[in-house]
């Protein structure tokens, strides 16, 4: 079923109807790639509709995005040394949180939204999912992969001891594949640093079935509906 394409932009959280005729007159959306006129009509189900060239996120009023953090950025809201907040990243026409964290000095697959209630399930200790990193370290010596997949107890919790691949090893250097349940403060960095290695690098790459794959350093998408799916299951 057609609907104007202020109602859609609107029905998806992303402005005011006022505010998607001005998007529209503007030129920022387009309908199977041609840009869209004020007055036009369009179907959400079966169109592809964009805004900024980017499909807009799925059918609710909330927003779910994958940004792929770069360095230099923080994670938290209010930063006391003024450093810069993932969020000034996220071109978004409505404001969304960092679920879960990265350090400042960490990369790779970030997820924000506004939903509430899915970030706070995301977070609780039972609905975490396992996520996978890349660690490039230093001060390796062979036979370290396989002390970190050992037990572990960080701040008086015994964590679920982490799968470890070895991709490439050179002298003291390594690169490891470490795949974690929990989400302890700066836990890689700080299993690594029990196991007798630094950590030089290091990038989230995988939060359960979803992917960084090829998003450019520094660059946002929406979620997917069957991504969101996959979240909220």
């Amino acid at each position: 079923m057609t609907e104007r394409l202020q109602k859609i932009l609107a029905s998806r959280g992303l402005c005011s109807r006022r505010k998607a005729e001005e998007w529209i007159t503007a030129g920022r959306v387009c309908v199977n790639g041609q840009v869209a006129v004020l007055g036009q009509s369009a179907d959400p189900d079966n169109d592809t509709i964009s805004l900024d060239g980017k499909p807009l996120p799925s059918g609710s009023a909330h927003v779910y995005i994958m940004l792929h953090k770069p360095r230099g950025y923080v994670t938290t809201l209010s930063d006391e040394r003024g450093r810069p907040n993932v969020t000034a990243l996220v071109d978004c026409p409505v404001r969304v949180y960092p679920v879960g964290r990265l350090d400042m000095d960490s990369e790779g697959l970030l997820i924000l939204t506004n939903d509430g209630e899915l970030a706070n399930h995301l977070m609780h200790p039972k609905g975490e999912v396992d996520k996978t990193y890349e660690v490039w370290v230093t001060h390796f010596q062979p036979g370290a992969e396989t002390r970190l997949e050992k037990p572990i107890v960080l701040d008086g919790y015994r964590i679920k001891p982490p799968k470890v691949k070895l991709l490439q090893a050179q002298e003291t250097k390594a690169h490891l594949l470490i795949t974690i349940h929990e989400g302890r403060n700066r836990q890689v960095r700080r299993m690594c640093q029990a196991a007798g290695m630094h950590v030089t690098r290091l990038r989230r790459i995988a939060e359960g079935t979803l992917k960084l794959g090829d998003l450019k350093k520094g660059t946002w998408r929406y979620l997917t509906d069957e991504e969101v799916a996959y979240l909220k299951k």
